[in-house]
C-alpha cells in the first residue's frame, strides 16, 4: 500500500514547486534546498515524522557489503552535499548511505559561472562547480562533531588548481585524506574522484602509470575504512578496462560508474539545450546508458574482487534496479531527485521491493548480475 505524504509530495512537486523551481537561478534554488534541508536535520520531531512516511525498512533491501551494512541500496552521490550539511536529515526520507563532498585540501569557490544549469527534455543538469568546497580542514572540524544514522563517505580529489602538476596534486590528495583521518571522523568510507571533467590543469590518473603513481601512495596510507574510485564514463572500454586492471592490484574495495558526460554529441542530450551553455559536462539521462555498459564490464571480470556501484540517470525504482541487474551493489543518484522531487528515494525503496516479489527474490542482492 502507498502511503500517502509520499504521494502528496510528488503531486505538489511536480505540479506546483518545480515549474517555479524551474524558472529561478539553480545556484540559488541549490543553496536553500540545502539550507533548509539542514534546518531539517536538527529537528528531531521532524526527523521522526518524515521518517515515518518516507523510510522503508525490509529485510529485503538490506545488504552487508565491504563489512558495511546498508539498509536500503540507494545513496546520495558526491556533487549535492558538497558543504556537509545534510547528512542528518537524508536517513529521513529513506536513504541508505550517503556521500558528502568532494571534498579538497584546500578550499575552492567553484569555477567561473555559470556552475549549474537545467536541460529539461534531456532530463539533465550542466555540471560546472569544479570541486566547490570548504576544503578538509573545515569540513573535518564540521563532521567530526557529528554521528551518522547510515553509512556515510567522504569523497575526495584534488584542489581545483592549475598550479599544482601530477606528482602535487598526488601529495594534495594524501594531505586530504591524512586531514579527515587524524580528525578521526566517523565516516564509514571513502570514495576517490579521479573523474570530474571540471577541473583546472593538465593532470589526470587515468594512465596506467599515473594511476599506479596515486593508487601506491594510498595504499601506504593504510587505511581501515574502504575506498571506491569514482570512475570516468567517457573513456574507451579498453582504457577502462587498464583502469580496472591497476584498481585489482591495490587497496580500493570499489568502484563507482560514474561521472558526467562530456560528449556534447551524445544523441541523449537535445542540440538546442546545449547550445546554451559553453562550458561544463552533463548528468542525468546522458549518463545512463554508457554507466550500465561499465558496470556491466567491471562486473564480468572482477565481480569478486570489486564491489560496484551504480551512478547516473537513476529517475524510477526501474533504472536503479536495471543497474542492480547489470552488477551494480549499489546504486547513487543526485538529478532524478531534482527532477522528479524528494520522495523518488521512498518510491524507488517500495519499488524495489515490488520487482523483487515479481521476480521471485527475497533479497536485492539475489538480483546483483542477472543480465550479465
Amino acid at each position: 500500500m502507498k502511503r500517502l505524504i509520499p504521494t502528496i509530495t510528488k503531486k505538489t512537486y511536480q505540479n506546483i514547486l518545480k515549474p517555479v523551481f524551474f524558472r529561478i537561478d539553480p545556484e540559488k534554488v541549490h543553496i536553500r534546498t540545502i539550507a533548509l534541508g539542514e534546518w531539517m536535520g536538527q529537528q528531531e520531531f521532524l526527523k521522526k515524522l518524515i521518517s515515518s512516511q518516507y523510510k522503508i525498512e525490509s529485510p529485503a533491501l538490506h545488504q552487508r557489503l565491504s563489512g558495511i551494512n546498508f539498509s536500503s541500496p540507494i545513496g546520495l552521490a558526491a556533487g549535492f552535499d558538497y558543504e556537509a550539511r545534510l547528512t542528518q536529515i537524508t536517513p529521513s526520507i529513506g536513504f541508505g548511505f550517503h556521500s558528502v563532498g568532494t571534498i579538497t585540501n584546500s578550499a575552492f569557490k567553484g569555477n567561473p559561472r555559470p556552475q549549474l544549469g537545467r536541460l529539461p527534455e534531456s532530463q539533465s543538469l550542466m555540471v560546472n562547480k569544479g570541486f566547490r568546497n570548504l576544503g578538509a580542514e573545515k569540513t573535518a572540524e564540521k563532521l567530526k562533531r557529528l554521528g551518522f544514522e547510515i553509512p556515510t563517505g567522504i569523497s575526495i580529489g584534488r584542489t581545483n588548481s592549475a598550479k599544482l602538476n601530477q606528482k602535487q596534486s598526488i601529495e594534495d590528495i594524501i594531505r586530504a585524506f591524512n586531514i579527515f583521518e587524524k580528525a578521526q571522523v566517523e565516516n564509514t568510507y571513502y570514495e576517490l574522484n579521479i573523474s570530474c571533467p571540471n577541473l583546472f590543469g593538465n593532470v589526470t590518473f587515468y594512465t596506467k602509470n599515473n594511476l599506479e603513481d596515486l593508487l601506491s601512495e594510498i595504499d601506504k596510507l593504510r587505511l581501515k575504512k574502504p575506498v571506491c574510485i569514482k570512475m570516468p564514463i567517457s573513456n574507451s572500454d579498453r582504457e577502462i578496462q587498464i583502469m580496472l586492471d591497476v584498481i585489482a592490484k591495490h587497496s580500493p574495495k570499489g568502484v563507482i560508474f560514474g561521472n558526467l558526460q562530456r560528449d556534447r554529441t551524445h544523441p541523449s542530450l537535445i542540440k538546442r539545450e546545449i547550445k546554451k551553455f559553453k562550458v561544463g559536462n552533463f548528468s542525468g539521462k546522458p549518463t545512463f546508458e554508457r554507466s550500465n555498459e561499465l558496470i556491466s564490464l567491471a562486473y564480468r571480470g572482477y565481480k569478486t574482487r570489486l564491489l560496484i556501484i551504480g551512478c547516473g540517470g537513476v529517475f524510477s525504482a526501474e533504472d536503479a534496479y536495471i543497474k542492480i541487474k547489470k552488477g551494480a551493489s549499489l546504486v547513487q543518484l543526485i538529478t532524478g531527485m531534482i527532477f522528479e522531487g524528494p520522495q523518488l528515494i521512498y518510491e524507488i525503496n517500495s519499488g524495489f521491493l515490488e520487482l523483487l516479489k515479481k521476480d521471485g527474490f527475497s533479497n536485492i542482492s539475489e538480483a546483483i548480475g542477472i543480465e550479465n
